[in-house]
């Protein structure tokens, strides 16, 4: 199938009717319509195992499935029985229920690393209480951010460093401050610059690329020696990294961090966890000033909670982690042979840990673009590939790789027709995708 005989008038349809009732289309902005060519975002209809169908009823092997947290594939057996298991029981109480206290200890046996835990929903919620715990801690107002990590949460302290900062007043984002990742003198610098004011390093302890030789040990030094918190956002790197998280493979301990998105395999849950002296004061058992911490009605609610303890099961006893590191490599080579063989191995570019793969594409002065990443993502859709990146599930087989490898070759030899006329425009089949954070819808 070519991608001008490719149509989805169903997802069309029901694209129009999402933007009527809902703003920007869908509930995360990474999600919308804007970020796929124009015509072809595909509305799902259902979902299991490493594939998804689309209201048109078109099969798709899928990537980077609900934003990284399906990391098992849809609709697990192990999770969705653990859950199954809740539903006759009641979701949610008056008081804490006997699944918190397991959910707990599974966590903290799994993340050893960390002292005590408390459960939300999402990972803004849990990012922001632990900047406002670490404000609380250390009387000092100001956090600093990693400028190379792409978000932390949708509250004010962060999105107003965004270019979407619309409603975030300005006292507010003055007190967020960046610092570069792996550039542990520019962090000192910043540090000395506002010394005694900042109150915490936040930041993801790794992403496309490995930590430098000693930068976390480094990053862990520096915020001893200023006195400020190091907090490491593990909602990406938690479980994909390893089982423990990035802290647990680099074995560099931070005093906060956060997880979710594989935690619940798709389930609504996120973590807070970290040393219990910081923890314990949004707790009972403290003679301080009490700490806001997380108080969330869902937070608790047991269905999430119980996927979240089987997806800890099952990574550590199925030794998940390796298998989506052997798949990634499996990929991301297939997919740097296919655009080698094309003729475009400088343009279309796999990068990451082979658990957390992304691609670039690239002009042809080596650029990133959005309008070869759009000449890209259509023929990926046109092959029955859903990728917005290379993110792996453990439920892909070696024919869906083998699939997604004979597309992206059929991709890149328009890509390189593309490059030789000098202009994709041709290919694109509308308007460009577009990036997330912008000023103009």
């Amino acid at each position: 199938m070519t991608t001008e005989e490719f149509e989805l008038p169903r997802s069309r349809e029901a694209n129009e009717r999402l933007h009527a009732l809902v703003p920007g289309g869908a509930h995360t902005y990474a999600k919308g319509d804007d970020q796929y060519p124009e015509h072809l975002a595909p509305v799902i209809s259902h979902g299991r195992g490493a594939h998804v169908w689309d209201v048109d009823g078109n099969r798709y092997v899928e990537y980077g499935s609900g934003l990284r947290s399906v990391s098992l594939g849809h609709a697990h057996p192990r999770v969705t029985e653990a859950v199954r298991r809740e539903l006759d029981r009641g979701g949610n109480f008056v008081r804490p229920s006997v699944v918190e206290v397991e959910a707990a200890e599974r966590f903290l046996a799994t993340v050893p690393t960390a002292e005590m835990v408390k459960f939300a929903k999402n990972g803004s919620d849990a990012t922001t209480a632990a900047v406002r715990l670490a404000r609380a801690a250390t009387g000092r107002p100001r956090v600093a951010l990693c400028a190379d990590h792409p978000f932390f949460s949708v509250d004010d302290w962060f999105i107003g460093t965004t270019p979407m900062s619309a409603g975030v007043p300005a006292a507010t984002t003055d007190l967020t401050v960046a610092f570069p990742y792996g550039d542990l003198a520019a962090t000192e610098e910043l540090l000395n610059r506002y010394e005694g004011e900042i109150a915490c390093l936040i930041l993801e302890p790794a992403t496309h690329t490995e930590p430098p030789p000693g930068y976390l040990e480094g990053l862990r030094a520096l915020a001893d020696r200023h006195g400020c918190v190091l907090v490491f956002d593990e909602m990406i790197t938690g479980f994909r990294w390893s089982e423990a998280g990035a802290q647990g493979l680099y074995g560099v301990v931070p005093d906060l961090s956060t997880f979710g998105k594989a935690l619940g395999n798709g389930f609504a849950v996120s973590a807070l966890a970290g040393r219990r002296e910081l923890m314990e004061r949004g707790g009972l058992r403290h003679s301080g000033e009490r700490v806001f911490l997380l108080s969330t009605t869902h937070g608790a609610e047991t269905h999430s909670l119980a996927a979240a303890m089987a997806v800890q099961a099952t990574y550590t006893e199925e030794g998940v982690t390796a298998r989506l590191h052997a798949l990634g490599e499996k990929l991301a080579a297939g997919v740097r042979e296919a655009a080698a063989g094309m003729g475009v191995g400088d343009h279309v570019v796999v990068r990451g840990r082979a658990s957390n793969l992304v691609f670039a594409t690239l002009d042809e002065d080596g650029r990133p673009s959005q309008e070869y990443r759009t000449l890209f993502l259509r023929r990926l859709l046109a092959g029955g590939v859903l990728a917005p990146s290379f993110v792996v599930s453990s439920a892909l087989g070696d024919a869906d790789i083998d699939h997604t490898v004979e597309v992206v070759a059929q991709a890149c030899a328009v890509y390189r027709k593309a490059l030789d006329a000098g202009d994709p425009a041709p290919w694109l089949g509308g308007r460009p995708v577009k990036p997330v954070f912008r000023r103009l819808a």
